[in-house]
């Protein structure tokens, strides 16, 4: 009655470079990577084995989706003051 489930590797990336305009005002160029090895993390397998009438369910144990996104990158320019 044990079900061992697939790991989950994940790795995010920031880089960011601050640039002082103003004694109060602040530019801040971000560059951001999320699951940036691009492992893919798979979900849970269907649980279920047979349906409501006995019968058996043709996707039991079969993996359909995932757990975490795919690779995103995005950049931002962010003022602070």
């Amino acid at each position: 009655n044990t079900l061992t489930m697939p790991g989950l590797a994940n790795l995010d990336f920031t880089l960011h470079k601050n640039a002082n305009i103003t004694e109060a005002l602040k530019l801040q160029l971000r560059f951001e990577a999320f699951n940036i090895l691009n492992h893919a993390n798979f979900g849970v397998p269907a649980l279920t084995v047979f349906d409501n009438s006995g019968r058996p369910v043709s996707t039991a144990g079969q993996i359909t989706t995932t757990s975490k996104n795919s690779r995103q990158i995005q950049v931002a320019l962010r003022l602070v003051f």
